[in-house]
């Protein structure tokens, strides 16, 4: 490895322990406010299958607007969406 590189893996794998641990801490509060590691996991599946859904409308949209000529912003008072949906 090159000299800065092996400090830049250094730094990562720092950076990667201190998230672990903030994660750690999050799921620790969320036990103690009574949540399950159950409920967690299945909240944690519904939002994966929620952005995937949402990223095949915003894919479609994308192609309506290439046919329309026009921006996907455009499209969106049409099918009553707000820019932070």
């Amino acid at each position: 490895l090159i000299d800065g590189g092996e400090d830049s893996l250094r730094l990562d794998i720092q950076k990667l322990k201190e998230k672990r641990d903030l994660l750690d801490k999050e799921i620790t509060q969320l036990i103690s406010e009574g949540y399950s590691v159950d409920e967690l996991e299945d909240h944690i599946s519904q939002l994966h299958e929620y952005n995937d859904i949402k990223d095949i409308g915003q894919m479609l949209l994308g192609k309506l607007a290439m046919i329309r000529g026009v921006t996907t912003k455009e499209l969106y008072p049409e099918f009553g969406l707000e820019m932070n949906d």
